[in-house]
């Protein structure tokens, strides 16, 4: 009899899903190393890892929404500056210094050109900020003008060519510098309405550098609010010799103030149909973006938010090099989440817990405006005093065994640390249950444990989860589930803690009579 029960015990070794987060696959044909549900845990290219925390940065004492983040390098000066509740703030440092105040619109457009900064946001002047002739750091109104401008309507800008082209608010006008270099001077304008089978207005502005850097391969690419993207060579609009229309493409609208943004040599664009390269869709009919979109593998959740909060600002891409990946901020209602894809293998997650109203990268880091301030990101493993929330759900497998099986026992091997409270369990044959975190309160100093008996026949599914600092943590935990596939699911809610995840051992029983 027990030679009889030991034949019929398996184990399974299973690898974390390092394939990330998947909304588009149906739950029977995932593969077993993506993830329906993946919270605040990243997908790197062989483990899991949990995010990285927040601290406050600048500005928390002074009760300030901050809607823009400016970052401005320069040999010889450094600085970032956060604008909101109608004022702008150096914030690079503790002394969170008022810069300028009165201002109408919180939402700036920038760029940096020729070491100094070009700002508008389409309601107050466009502003400038620059060395003077005597050294000093100073903002001032751009000196820009031209027939019939109105400098308060300019409400995006961008260097193209060595030349500033604004975009004129709510019109398919767009002006540009009448000389290469120019910072101030006569600008020229240009109407696309001609040209354009849509109507709308021009949403962006973007130098498409398809070599990856500056040269002569540049184009010139508009983008207008109905999805209608105009792209031209040359570097002068005002000589038709130097400026031709090189192709007029369709895609779906863009959404969100900062609609685009560079990546390599290629423009991602935030639209309906998710998160596109420019390269890519514009050889494609009108309709069919969705099937080449970064976003691919995640398009039930983005498709989902784009259609409920298409209107809601704070949709903004960004490229974080030092943590490997590209993330979108996303506003769901009062809240925001994070759509995070690793540019080296593609795959995705979600953050939460993050009310990220902008982002800005600078001197390296990655930072973010809120309404507590300005916040620096993948700092500690906090964020900023609250434990992080991980919570995956990877995709169902039949561990190998296509019958009836009795899970007994899981084996999560991780590393990090300090102790941590882990809840881990499996959910069967497409069941969704969601069962409760357990609650490390503690540092990396020490850890405060909860009140239930770990790991027991009425607690099964949580363990102190001890650890050998630096080394991989292997311990078998007691599961009790039976069908024929099975979801792990694996949570933590912890802080001062960073928690690598690299694979699982199932133990289960196969055969007649398990149930």
């Amino acid at each position: 009899m027990l030679n009889r029960m030991l034949n019929r015990t398996q184990n399974y070794i299973l690898s974390a899903p390092i394939g990330g987060l998947n909304q588009r696959d149906g739950l029977d044909n995932m593969s077993p190393n993506d993830a329906i549900v993946m919270d605040n845990y990243y997908p790197a290219e062989t483990k899991v890892c949990l995010r990285g925390g927040y601290k406050i940065y600048a500005l928390n004492e002074r009760n300030i929404k901050v809607e823009t983040l400016i970052a401005f390098h320069s040999p010889l000066n450094k600085r970032i500056f956060a604008v909101g509740n109608g004022k702008i703030f150096d914030a690079t440092s503790a002394n969170n210094k008022l810069e300028k105040e009165g201002l109408l619109n919180n939402r700036w457009h920038y760029v940096q050109f020729r070491n100094r900064l070009i700002m508008c946001n389409g309601v107050d002047e466009p502003l400038s900020y620059f060395q003077d002739s005597d050294e000093n750091w100073i903002w001032q109104e751009t000196e820009l003008q031209g027939d019939n401008l109105d400098k308060s309507m300019l409400c995006d800008v961008t260097v193209s060519k060595q030349r500033l082209f604004f975009i004129e608010k709510n019109s398919l006008n767009y002006w540009f510098s009448e000389g290469v270099g120019e910072v101030q001077g006569n600008l020229n304008k240009v109407d696309l309405s001609l040209l354009t089978a849509k109507g709308g207005y021009l949403k962006a502005i973007a130098c498409w550098t398809q070599d990856g850097g500056q040269g002569i391969d540049d184009l010139t690419v508009f983008i207008t609010s109905e999805g209608e993207v105009l792209v031209y060579s040359g570097s002068n609009p005002s000589n038709s010799d130097d400026w031709q229309l090189k192709g007029k493409y369709f895609i779906s609208p863009p959404v969100g103030e900062y609609c685009t943004f560079q990546y390599g040599g290629d423009i991602i664009v935030i639209c309906e149909e998710g998160y596109v390269p420019l390269s890519t869709v514009i050889s494609l009919p009108e309709g069919q973006n969705g099937k080449v979109a970064y976003s691919d593998k995640i398009r039930g959740l983005v498709l989902s938010r784009i259609r409920d909060n298409k209107k809601l600002s704070g949709w903004q891409g960004i490229i974080y090099p030092r943590g490997g990946y590209a993330l979108f901020n996303v506003p769901v209602r009062s809240r925001f989440e994070q759509h995070v894809i690793n540019i080296s293998s593609g795959a995705w997650c979600r953050f939460t817990g993050i009310n990220s109203l902008c982002w800005c990268l600078f001197d390296g880091r990655l930072y973010f405006g809120s309404s507590g301030g300005v916040f620096r990101f993948d700092d500690g493993y906090s964020d900023n005093g609250l434990p992080i929330l991980g919570n995956v759900h990877q995709a169902y497998c039949n561990l190998g065994i296509t019958g009836l099986k009795k899970i007994q026992m899981l084996n999560p091997r991780t590393r990090s640390l300090s102790s941590f409270a882990l809840s881990i369990y499996t959910n069967m044959d497409f069941d969704d249950n969601e069962l409760d975190y357990i609650e490390n309160l503690g540092g990396s100093n020490g850890t405060k444990w909860n009140k239930y008996k770990w790991s027991s026949t009425k607690n099964p599914i949580g363990t102190k989860w001890e650890t050998l600092r630096g080394h991989i943590r292997s311990q078998w935990i007691g599961n009790s589930a039976t069908g024929f596939k099975a979801s792990l699911v694996f949570k933590t809610k912890t802080k001062g803690n960073l928690i690598e995840w690299y694979n699982t051992g199932f133990r289960f029983e196969t055969g007649d009579g398990i149930v």
